[in-house]
């Protein structure tokens, strides 16, 4: 299976104070992803909101949203999911339910963000 992850979805489902450290919450979400990655031998990729900065993974793709501005990281996790040439491989991480429309309409799968962020949980 390979795993596409609405990053700033996961990172919100826990009110762990991460909107005082955005970056800070991206890097904590790339290095348990990137433990998963390691430990399942799934591929994984990352999708965040806002500007892009220096967050990368060993076996982690992280992507920033192409554009600024509402539902942007959304936008680009469909059209990833629509351009799968096997969208039934796919799990989509995520509990927003446009983009769960969207993504399984392209033949992917959902994962709900609060169940899959606990599968990270040490």
């Amino acid at each position: 299976m390979r795993w596409l992850v609405d990053g700033m979805n996961v990172i919100g489902s826990r009110p762990t104070g991460w909107w005082r450290d955005r970056r800070g919450a991206m890097r904590e979400l790339v290095e348990a992803l990137e433990r998963f990655a390691a430990d399942t031998g799934e591929d994984v990729t990352v999708v965040f909101d806002g500007g892009p900065f220096e967050l990368e993974g060993e076996r982690v793709q992280v992507l920033f949203a192409r554009r600024r501005g509402r539902d942007a990281a959304d936008d680009d996790i469909a059209a990833l999911a629509e351009r799968d040439p096997d969208p039934s491989g796919l799990l989509v991480v995520t509990s927003d339910a446009e983009l769960t429309r969207r993504v399984e309409a392209a033949g992917a799968e959902v994962v709900g963000a609060g169940s899959f962020r606990r599968r990270l949980d040490p």
